[in-house]
């Protein structure tokens, strides 16, 4: 008698969990999201006939709103920004920002995220208050530097879009580009005109997400293209002359990353 019960209290608990997952709605289904960035996200790039965002189109209904465009770097955000809120207001879900690797080939200094000034303020603890000396950072906001860039960015697009979600995504790993002789752009093992490598680029992207509080999707690892190998060079747009702009299969392969990374956070809020 007590076998019986046991067994049918499992098969309530196992019904109940299948279909618990069969209900289970992705947090960013059917939702509006905007994409600003670079080549790898711009729509007229010929690299691949779908992109990542297209995918998620396919997979999650999201209507997207792409504002990215080939060649610019993180101080064309705002710009991409206000385009978005000129023709969408505040008509969007999420905004999602994938830019980076064209401030590395561009040499962009990394720069610093705050700077200092001594100051007095106002300090009471276990005594009366009284002005105290003390040391007060503030953003750096530098559009000649990598971080300042990202400062003047996000600064513009939380301030304009206070109220929804802002992901990041770190720029991926990049060979060899050989456009022609004035577009040949060396593979990432080597330090750009500043003698900066590109992970520096990417962990800044890392740091902004504590910064500004935005969440970081870090793609760099968690897609897993890796075109410095020839393995992976079926991933991206030519074996020979573009290792550096994702085929469609590798669009893909960004996109399954974003569809489970994006799962475990909230569109809306």
């Amino acid at each position: 008698m007590i076998r019986k019960y046991v067994l049918a209290a499992l098969a309530v608990l196992f019904f109940g969990a299948a279909k618990a997952q069969i209900q289970y709605t992705h947090p960013w289904m059917q939702k509006r999201v905007a994409y600003l960035g670079d080549s790898i996200t711009d729509p007229k790039n010929n690299g691949s006939k779908q992109k990542y965002w297209n995918f998620l189109q396919d997979w999650l209904d999201v209507t997207p709103y792409v504002y990215a465009k080939s060649g610019r770097q993180w101080n064309d955000i705002p710009r991409q920004a206000d385009l978005l809120h000129t023709e969408h207001g505040d008509s969007v879900d999420a905004i999602i920002i994938f830019i980076g690797t064209n401030d590395y080939n561009n040499g962009v200094p990394i720069g610093q995220w705050y700077e200092e000034k001594q100051e007095q303020v106002m300090y009471g603890h276990g005594q009366p208050k009284k002005l105290t000396d003390r040391t007060r950072r503030y953003m750096k906001m530098d559009p000649d530097t990598y971080r300042g860039r990202i400062n003047i960015a996000l600064d513009n697009v939380k301030r304009m879009y206070s109220t929804k979600q802002i992901v990041l995504l770190t720029p991926i790993h990049r060979a060899g580009f050989y456009a022609n002789e004035k577009n040949w752009q060396c593979t990432e093992d080597y330090t750009n005109s500043c003698g900066i490598y590109l992970e520096e680029y990417i962990n800044a992207v890392k740091e902004a997400g504590n910064i500004w509080a935005v969440p970081v999707i870090d793609l760099n690892s968690l897609c897993g293209l890796y075109p410095m190998i020839d393995e992976h060079a079926q991933y991206f747009k030519s074996s020979e002359k573009d290792r550096l702009h994702p085929n469609d299969k590798g669009h893909e392969r960004i996109a399954r990353t974003l569809y489970y990374q994006l799962s475990a956070l909230p569109s809306v809020f």
